[in-house]
């Protein structure tokens, strides 16, 4: 199979994943929680409850995907995702519901961007980049495919049919999608004179020593642009509100998020493709707390320019996500150490929509400045880390 395939058939069925999990409760969460009689926030806490088990599955099925490859993980996550949508089709109450989401909080800790970006490294080894970024730029649109979807299936069948024909979506073409991807070559003997093999060897030197605080400072950024990224997809709207713009501004300006993501993956891909990933990310980090700037200057009539420059800069970064492990690591054992480093980003975007939340209700338009200073915190740790490492020669393509 061509590079072109891969990446069609991955990003179809990494846009099937996303829409039928990360971006179900926006649009279900509301009509389960009548039906159920309880608290529509009772349903996003579950929901937080399946992140936190999905930063937990991931380094186990990064070593999985390290072992066999992605195609035989991510068929598994088809019908686990498939299970997970049919037990909560069939929930009755909070204990349905909270086992349900348990199911595809696994799904999703082993079945989204991680387990993606983990079997193509063990296709491509360093020559990943480009499949990377064409994987989230066809899976960027899957909210704009997801939301209609799931309003259509809701309007015909209830919330209940929803998820059983995403359930079924999943059965029908997500399982065929990631059977028909390519099967991963055996997995390649550690190589002692790398750091993973150090680290593993357990020897202490100070090249093993690089690695984990290169390993920390990535947790980091990646941690602090999840919590970022899920307070602002949760609360963007009241947040513009709060800065003195009207409903229709903050709904029109949150709008352009997406479009822009997808801009700021094609600009990646288009002008940037041929540097070094850190120069990307760095760039990227800014973007948030440039338009925070914008919007502390001028106020609401410049809500558009925050959100283009948030959606340019979340767009890169996911991006980065893959490419920043591979360029200091390399490929040897990227899926446990992308499931490790991603684990802090999981628990952040499971806490961001309460913290930001309960930030927003005290502090008002001033809460922008928490997540304005944690992008700033991001950038200035990217720039503490070289341009390059042991792991992977620079820039790679």
């Amino acid at each position: 199979m061509s590079r072109i395939s891969t990446v069609a058939t991955l990003g179809a069925a990494q846009t099937l994943a996303w829409a039928s999990s990360f971006y179900l409760p926006a649009i279900l969460a509301a009509p389960m929680a009548r039906e159920m009689g309880v608290p529509t926030a009772s349903v996003f806490a579950v929901f937080s409850l399946a992140l936190l088990v999905s930063a937990l599955v991931g380094p186990y099925a990064g070593r999985a995907i390290d072992r066999w490859g992605g195609r035989p993980v991510l068929m598994i996550t088809s019908l686990i995702f498939a299970a997970g949508l049919c037990m909560l089709g069939l929930a009755t109450g909070m204990t349905g519901l909270v086992a349900a989401w348990l199911v595809l909080g696994v799904g999703m800790g082993a079945g989204l961007y991680d387990g993606a970006f983990a079997a193509l490294v063990r296709l491509y080894g360093r020559d990943s980049r480009n499949v990377i970024t064409g994987i989230t730029l066809i899976a960027g649109f899957a909210s704009t495919v997801g939301w209609p979807l799931s309003t259509l299936f809701d309007a015909q069948f209830g919330w209940r049919g929803a998820c059983f024909a995403w359930a079924a979506l999943h059965l029908l073409l997500g399982l065929p999608l990631n059977a028909w991807l390519p099967r991963a070559l055996l997995a390649p003997a550690p190589q002692a004179s790398t750091q993973a093999s150090g680290v593993a060897q357990g020897v202490e030197t100070s090249q093993a020593a690089d690695t984990r605080s290169t390993t920390a400072k990535l947790a980091f950024v990646f941690a602090t642009a999840g919590f970022v990224s899920t307070a602002m997809a949760s609360h963007f709207p009241a947040l513009l509100q709060a800065c003195g713009a009207t409903l229709a501004l903050a709904v029109g300006a949150g709008a352009l998020i997406g479009p822009a993501q997808v801009l700021g993956r094609l600009l990646e891909f288009g002008f940037l493709r041929r540097s070094n990933p850190l120069i990307s990310a760095r760039l990227a980090t800014l973007m948030h707390p440039l338009g925070a700037g914008v919007l502390a200057l001028a106020g609401a009539p410049v809500a558009a320019a925050f959100a283009l420059l948030h959606g340019l800069g979340n767009g890169v970064l996911t991006i980065s996500k893959g490419t920043l492990p591979l360029v200091f690591f390399g490929p040897q054992s990227y899926g446990a150490r992308q499931g490790l480093i991603m684990l802090p980003a999981r628990i952040a975007q499971a806490l961001a929509p309460w913290l930001f939340g309960l930030c927003l209700d005290r502090w008002g338009a001033r809460a922008l400045w928490l997540s304005a200073g944690l992008g700033l915190a991001a950038f200035g740790v990217l720039m503490w880390l070289p341009r390059s490492s042991g792991g992977a020669e620079e820039p790679i393509s």
